[in-house]
């Protein structure tokens, strides 16, 4: 069972790379599949799910990226949340996720990306870890290109997703997500081609066996 984990920072295509991989390796493109999981196995709505998610847009990483920038706030311990709005603890959200992710890859493999996906499939053996990203300029460009918006908009997108999302790796896994000791492969897929990023990724998890 093939295992590919894909860390994209915001710009970097990974939702296009990330399906092109999966079907050239004849398994799951795993994404929003996570959230829609846990939420059935914790008997809770997708909202629910979606606001503890990596990938959602106004996910529990985002919570993160709020609080960062307030003084006051410790991240050792439950007084960061605001009262009222997590019904479920986070931290359970994040460790059904982790488990479905460990599940999913023994059971059927998969192209799996966001949600920390290369420490918490750190020790599967054979897995492919991947990262995607460029400079900023070029991803606010490429960002502004495909999403039909003002350069100073797509600056604030990249932006924030680039906070969000390194604020929950930190956090859960005391982690840098843009170290590459923890990749076999990085790639800038705003100068090499969505496809040949793709053909790449393909080659080095076959080269894995």
């Amino acid at each position: 069972m093939r295992v590919v984990t894909i860390s994209a920072t915001y710009g970097t295509a990974g939702n296009q790379i990330g399906p092109a991989v999966a079907e050239r390796l004849g398994v799951p493109f795993v994404d929003r599949a996570i959230p829609s999981a846990v939420a059935q196995e914790l008997g809770c709505t997708i909202e629910e799910a979606l606001a503890h998610d990596d990938r959602a847009d106004h996910g529990l990483s985002r919570l993160f990226s709020g609080a960062m920038r307030l003084p006051t706030v410790t991240f050792g311990g439950v007084d960061m949340y605001v009262p009222g709005a997590m019904p479920l603890a986070p931290e359970e959200f994040v460790r059904r996720t982790e488990r479905m992710l460990k599940d999913m890859a023994r059971d059927q493999g998969g192209v799996f990306l966001g949600r920390g996906g290369a420490m918490v499939l750190a020790g599967h053996p054979g897995a492919l870890h991947v990262r995607l990203d460029a400079p900023a300029r070029r991803r606010i460009r490429q960002v502004a290109t495909m999403s039909e918006v003002g350069e100073r908009e797509a600056r604030r997108i990249v932006e924030d997703n680039d906070r969000a999302r390194t604020a929950y790796v930190r956090h859960f896994y005391r982690a840098d997500p843009a170290d590459p000791c923890h990749y076999q492969l990085v790639l800038d897929s705003t100068t090499i081609p969505v496809a040949t990023c793709a053909e790449l990724i393909v080659l080095a998890a076959e080269a894995l066996d």
